[in-house]
């Protein structure tokens, strides 16, 4: 398995930078793995194709951002339990524009920056199924910090309660991460969360939530970077789980429908509103990565 090796422009961050994006390689890899087992799980009389396998494609940054840009490498599977699933690892490194830069912290100073990180975003092919993002992530500028989290979207309207069990079981295992070190931080980050993952437009959330950080920095990195393994680690734990439960359950046309019409918020909040999107267009990514989170079939009534 192919990943891109970075370099270090400031040798006081150089181990910080090394760990944390062999860190997000290693959980792209658990996840990858985990989703594959499903694929090969799921009951052949509603998923009657054969599994899905990921199919791996490291990238590079254009030259224009200098020597040293880095890339990523794209994982994306297309299959007959996940539909389209996308998770991707970056390491890059470059200078942001002026603009983009004052509103960035320590970028105004110096405009260099280092990002690593873990993207992911599950479309199943169940309406049954909730869909799922979650990333994680760490930036250095003249300053340093983490940021994620993990958003649960179901698409049938019975499902999109705070009651309903996915969305409990989703919750707890996020609260469980987040009160290792320290019980203010759920609540905290999951009303971030709501707040965020809002569609303004149509005045409704876009999922159940989860959590949602960013600029995460207590002044201690070995707490933060353990804080951040501990999201990566609930998620690995908790959405097989959910998947599982819900995938041998057979579904409707009318739920299929209903499906669709929902995926069509999913795109309209991350083409319009998602920063994580913008992030990777103004500073280079990869333009298939950025986008691969948008739905395989969608529609609109």
């Amino acid at each position: 398995m192919t990943d891109l090796a970075v370099a270090a422009p400031r040798p006081d961050l150089h181990d910080r930078q090394t760990r944390a994006a062999a860190w997000f390689v290693a959980l792209r890899d658990r996840i990858t793995a985990a989703f594959e087992q499903l694929e090969r799980d799921a009951p052949a009389d509603l998923y009657p194709a054969e599994p899905g396998r990921f199919v791996l494609t490291p990238w590079s940054r254009d030259a224009s951002h200098g020597p040293d840009a880095g890339g990523g490498v794209m994982g994306l599977m297309h299959g007959r339990l996940f539909e389209k699933v996308g998770v991707h690892v970056s390491q890059v490194r470059g200078r942001f524009e002026p603009d983009f830069a004052r509103t960035i912290p320590g970028a105004a100073e110096d405009p260099s920056f280092f990002a690593t990180g873990i993207s992911l975003i599950a479309h199943l092919r169940s309406p049954r199924v909730p869909a799922v993002h979650m990333n994680t992530r760490f930036l250095s500028t003249t300053q340093s910090w983490f940021g994620g989290g993990a958003d649960l979207t179901p698409l049938l309207d019975y499902q999109r309660r705070d009651d309903f069990p996915d969305a409990i079981r989703f919750h707890a295992a996020l609260e469980q991460a987040c009160n290792r070190f320290d019980p203010a931080w759920y609540p905290k980050y999951k009303a971030w969360c709501e707040e965020y993952f809002f569609l303004p437009h149509r005045n409704e959330p876009r999922g159940v939530g989860g959590i949602f950080y960013d600029r995460h920095d207590t002044g201690d990195f070995e707490r933060d970077f353990a804080f951040t393994r501990a999201v990566g680690e609930a998620f690995l734990q908790v959405y097989p789980e959910i998947v599982r439960t819900r995938m041998a359950e057979p579904w409707t046309e009318a739920e299929r429908e209903e499906q669709l019409i929902r995926r069509g918020r999913y795109v309209e909040y991350n083409l319009l509103y998602d920063r994580g999107t913008l992030f990777g267009l103004k500073t280079g990514g990869n333009v298939e990565s950025i986008l691969s989170s948008l739905p395989p079939v969608v529609k609109w009534p």
